[in-house]
């Protein structure tokens, strides 16, 4: 199944409090509860107005759809090629 990175424009999203983000999560998961299994969300990274999400899901169709329920901005949905990591220099 692809793999996903979800660029979000949240501006102060690395001020945001422990409850901030845990309520964001709450919402997330609810949201990917009505969607089903075929969606995974894997982690977020949060940086200062930005937050990166990585998602594995059928399409990017499925990524937008949850988005739009859990009224999070997708500003970029992209899809993941290939993974490198440092033993890929080996």
């Amino acid at each position: 199944m692809p793999k996903y990175v979800i660029e979000r424009d949240i501006p102060g999203a690395g001020q945001l409090s422990a409850e901030q983000l845990k309520g964001i999560s709450q919402t997330s998961c609810a949201v990917l509860g009505e969607l089903g299994p075929r969606i995974q969300w894997l982690q977020s990274y949060v940086t200062g107005d930005k937050v990166y999400c990585i998602y594995i899901a059928p399409d990017e169709a499925m990524v937008r759809e949850h988005a739009a329920r859990g009224g999070f901005p997708a500003n970029r949905v992209s899809e993941v090629a290939t993974i490198i990591d440092p033993t890929t220099a080996e």
